[in-house]
């Protein structure tokens, strides 16, 4: 059985209120950022903003310490389907057993289109030792061992 709830404002002004859940939609992705600038060789506030609270760091061990940079961030083109697919081929000669993370160090691609070749190229193993990590399926790997040998 299937329930239903339908809701409408009191009174005959639909419009306003379409309005109001605008408005308050349209505040509500707002983000309100303040802008602090450092010296970083001093560790002062230099430009104070209104209504700002300053940081105000006098070790300089605080200001060497830097986040290391996510590869996750980095942006990676595609390449052409059947060119990442020979280099899929490969990698796989050299090696039988791959985790995703390691393909998409190799072949510098977007884990979603990698994960999309995979799955037609490969199989999952999700248990024993190769756990968590792709193998060519074997129709695959007989071409590849034929190719080999030509």
């Amino acid at each position: 059985m299937e329930h239903k709830f339908d809701m409408k404002p009191h009174g005959e002004n639909i419009e306003e209120y379409g309005r109001f859940c605008r408005e308050r939609t349209n505040k509500s992705m707002i983000k309100n950022r303040q802008i602090q600038v450092i010296d970083n060789a001093r560790g002062v506030l230099m430009r104070p903003m209104p209504g700002m609270v300053g940081l105000v760091s006098s070790s300089s061990k605080d200001n060497k310490k830097t986040q290391p940079v996510k590869q996750s961030d980095t942006k990676r083109t595609r390449r052409d389907r059947g060119e990442l697919e020979d280099i899929m081929f490969k990698l796989f000669e050299r090696q039988p057993n791959w985790a995703l993370k390691q393909l998409v160090q190799e072949t510098d691609q977007p884990a979603q289109f990698l994960k999309e070749i995979l799955n037609e190229l490969c199989i999952y193993n999700k248990r024993g030792a190769n756990q968590g990590t792709y193998e060519l399926k074997p129709e695959y790997k007989k071409s590849v061992e034929d190719a080999s040998a030509e």
